[in-house]
């Protein structure tokens, strides 16, 4: 059987992968435990466009990336070894395109595997969330965003990015924690202050007091899946997306929070999504793709450092 066609997958060759092609691992997908899904889903976008070209754009720049970890002193990969699916051809209409989704990232997770979408529009972890949380009773989504996404449905699409988290919050075993948020609506206020059981927010405007142990409370101990809008960061930070916003995080903050969640509970899936490359404008699709390895590194390698 080819690598490149193993266990019902089918993945890209090394000289397309995430990160470097001479890397130790290249040519051994079936065995990585991390398996990066590249979905370019643009549907429902209402502002800036680009994220079909997301997940190609951010493959391209971990080419670049150094392999070793200064934090955690090593080579994380290692670890756990990582694979690149080959992006399909996406479905149609958006509801469609999240049931494909659903279905690859199940077919991952049947493998004991870690599933890892670069997106792509925000709409498609509606139907990458799915799997997880039909196999966990308990699970906790964490999201980095500046808009809330509690809509339920935004201009006639019942699946838009901007009901992402509303979608998510469909499946009552599901609870949300969101950090960044600067941007909500009268409606979606309604709607977190009937579901405060369900729904954390630590908005963008109090960040200066943020405390990062109150913000990982509700994950101790349980299965964590992380959503990470990339206009989660600061719109100076990460100006390549549809709606770069003003008052966000920083890299490092976010890389502070995402490594205590880590420590405290079970990454058990991930997605990157809403990166709309500008081009020639590098930087972004980088910082990109360094947010994605680190946030592997920390579910899969773990967050100390071997000195």
């Amino acid at each position: 059987m080819s690598d490149m066609h193993s266990g019902g997958l089918d993945y890209l060759p090394a000289s397309e992968a995430f990160l470097e092609p001479d890397r130790a691992d290249a040519h051994r997908p079936h065995e990585a435990r991390a398996v990066v899904i590249p979905f370019g889903l643009e549907a429902s976008v209402s502002y800036g466009t680009g994220t079909a070209a997301g997940p190609g754009a951010i493959l391209a720049a971990s080419h670049q990336l150094e392999l070793f970890d200064e934090e955690l002193w090593r080579e994380p990969y290692l670890d756990y070894g990582i694979a690149t699916l080959r992006p399909p051809v996406i479905e149609k209409p958006l509801a469609a395109a999240l049931d494909q989704l659903a279905g690859i990232v199940e077919s991952v997770l049947k493998q004991n595997r870690f599933p890892f979408v670069l997106g792509g529009e925000h709409s498609l972890t509606a139907g990458a969330v799915r799997p997880f949380a039909a196999a966990y009773p308990d699970l906790v989504v964490l999201q980095f965003d500046a808009h809330a996404d509690l809509r339920d449905g935004y201009l006639g699409e019942h699946y838009s990015h901007a009901s992402a988290m509303r979608r998510v919050l469909d499946h009552e075993n599901v609870t949300l924690v969101s950090v960044g948020i600067r941007a909500i609506s009268s409606g979606e206020v309604e709607y977190l202050e009937a579901n405060r059981h369900r729904i954390h927010i630590h908005w963008a405007k109090d960040q200066a007091q943020w405390n990062i142990e109150e913000i990982v409370a509700p994950l101790r101990g349980r299965p964590v899946y992380v959503t990470f809008d990339i206009d989660g960061l600061d719109s100076a930070a990460m100006p390549a997306t549809g709606t770069p916003t003003p008052g966000g995080m920083q890299y490092l903050q976010a890389l502070a929070i995402l490594k205590r969640a880590a420590e405290v509970s079970r990454i058990v899936g991930a997605d990157l999504v809403e990166l709309a490359p500008i081009q020639g404008l590098h930087f972004a699709d980088y910082t990109a793709a360094a947010l994605a390895y680190k946030m592997m590194n920390y579910a899969l390698s773990g967050t100390t450092p071997r000195k």
